[in-house]
């Protein structure tokens, strides 16, 4: 296994809350006024659902209750859970929960409060101050350049095939699966998968002996699914050496897969897919992205692209400070903002049909990760080089990704983008 580093997590867990003196005692006091203050900000964000919260004093609160929403329940065990998260934002609250100074029975509905109220909430769980300033920063330095994007690429997906392997899916899909049934969720993630794949396909009007270049081939999942289908002539690309040895052994001779950037590819297709790949680009790369789909299309080809997307209503605020899962997950990711993303795409010469919007299915599909990769740890199937702070880190993520989609704040989409013949 070729992981980066398994035990990058660790940092995030390294504050452990003092004990208890009687100083510390008559502080709290002084300042929980304070930290009530910053509550009744946030009650007055909640336009829907509430938040029945127990204090270090002692005291209890029912935050906003004013109309249906997610409801949650958090502990809060240190007045310091809040000056993270108020200085910190999102990766600020994260560290106030690896260190223990806060819990919840279930985080997910607590994750999507907060993204059901995030316009009304405004800059209240965004970072601020020397954090912000750090965090955009850090944020630059990782930027996705040619090189950068090759570093983004290995700390995410180069964990390991046997990091992933035990809670994907059979077909390895690393993206939304698209179920038939969005209120019973009866099917099976494997089938629903493949229903996702088959959508995207079902895109590109492939016909035999077409080519199809897929940007961001993952594990190999709808490579495999399309050559059954039609006989194509494929080729992957992915900065990823850990998925491409994996894809290479699955597809074989039949399936070229490069170690290349989008901006390096050549040649010209019938057919391009994309799945969940632009989140890694960056906003400011996303011209050269639509750019390399218009020039290696060919005239007439069509690209099935699936995104990941938040409210244009809070892109901005988003976009000028760094998240959890940019600060500790994926660095120099950046959600869609659908609306300038389609923009640039036209300007680019390529036409924009038929977007089909999923995110609850993305909900159901992180539960069923989630569901899995518990299984796993407690049948011992995670690489040991992974320790608890590690794996504690992806759950908090998959919860964090689950609540931010159920919250509706953050969606999933497939669009179609033609260019003209």
């Amino acid at each position: 296994m070729n992981a980066s580093d398994p035990r990058r997590g660790r940092q995030a867990l390294s504050v452990r809350r003092p004990p208890r003196s009687a100083a510390g005692a008559r502080l709290s006091r002084w300042t929980a006024p304070l930290f009530h203050r910053l509550l009744d900000r946030i009650d007055q964000g909640l336009e829907a659902g509430s938040l029945e919260a127990s204090l270090p004093d002692g005291t209890r609160r029912l935050l906003g209750g004013r109309a249906p929403g997610p409801d949650c329940v958090v502990h809060l065990h240190s007045w310091r859970a809040l000056l993270r998260l108020a200085s910190g934002g999102s990766a600020g609250w994260y560290r106030a929960w690896a260190a223990g100074e806060w819990s919840s029975p279930d985080p997910v509905p607590l994750f999507a409060l907060f993204m059901h109220n995030a316009v009304a909430l405004g800059q209240v769980a965004r970072p601020r101050g020397p954090a912000r300033w750090a965090g955009r920063a850090l944020h630059w330095l990782r930027r996705n350049s040619r090189t950068g994007s090759r570093h983004n690429i290995a700390f995410h997906y180069d964990l390991g095939n046997d990091f992933y392997r035990p809670w994907l899916d059979d077909d390895m899909h690393y993206s939304s699966a698209l179920f038939a049934d969005a209120d019973s969720w009866l099917e099976s993630l494997e089938n629903a998968q493949r229903r996702k794949a088959d959508a995207i396909i079902g895109r590109l009007d492939l016909k035999d002996g077409d080519s199809l270049l897929e940007i961001g081939c993952g594990w190999g999942g709808l490579a495999e699914r399309a050559m059954e289908r039609r006989a194509i002539r494929y080729t992957g690309l992915t900065l990823s050496t850990e998925q491409a040895e994996y894809a290479r052994d699955r597809l074989g001779s039949g399936a070229r897969i490069d170690l290349t950037d989008y901006r390096d590819a050549a040649g010209q297709y019938d057919a391009i897919a994309s799945v969940e790949m632009v989140e890694a680009v960056g906003q400011a790369y996303w011209p050269d992205y639509l750019a390399a789909i218009h020039r290696l299309l060919k005239p007439g080809g069509r690209a099935a692209v699936q995104y990941i997307l938040i409210n244009d209503a809070i892109f901005e605020r988003y976009a000028r400070s760094v998240d959890f899962i940019q600060t500790y997950i994926f660095p120099g990711g950046m959600l869609i903002s659908e609306s300038r993303f389609r923009r640039i795409a036209e300007e680019r010469g390529l036409e924009w049909r038929d977007v089909n919007r999923f995110g609850l299915h993305y909900a159901e599909t992180l539960r069923r990760w989630r569901q899995n990769f518990d299984r796993a740890i407690e049948e011992g199937r995670l690489p040991a080089s992974f320790d608890q702070h590690f794996v504690a880190l992806w759950r908090y993520y998959l919860m964090y990704c689950e609540g931010g989609f159920r919250g509706g704040g953050i969606d999933v989409a497939q669009v179609t983008l033609v260019k003209p013949g």
